[in-house]
């Protein structure tokens, strides 16, 4: 993955696939592309992602804080979408998380 760009293309490609009403973390996405250092640059691919049509509120942390919900406009708007698909957020945390985590290394 030489540049950035390509890499930040291949975290949109998997974030796609994350089911409605699911969640992954930052860091299963970059260990699914064999970057498994890089979940903050999966993060930074997030904060880019509003243009590209990517489901980048059912991406969290690895224990299911909304850590990039101040990328989103308004307030509480990762929360709302989150809850929209029928996923509980109490404090900025998902709940039910290891029920409704979604790991692309074994999904995909």
């Amino acid at each position: 993955m030489a540049t950035s760009e390509g890499f930040f293309d291949k975290v949109y490609e998997v974030a796609r696939l994350i089911p409605f009403g699911r969640v992954t973390s930052y860091g299963a996405i970059a260990k699914y592309l064999g970057a498994a250092g890089s979940a903050r640059m999966v993060g930074w691919a997030m904060n880019a992602s509003s243009a590209k049509n990517v489901p980048a509120h059912r991406v969290v942390n690895r224990i299911g804080l909304l850590s990039g919900k101040h990328h989103f406009e308004g307030t509480n708007l990762m929360q709302q979408l989150l809850e929209s698909e029928g996923v509980a957020v109490v404090e900025n945390k998902v709940q039910n998380f290891d029920t409704l985590f979604w790991d692309p290394m074994k999904e995909l």
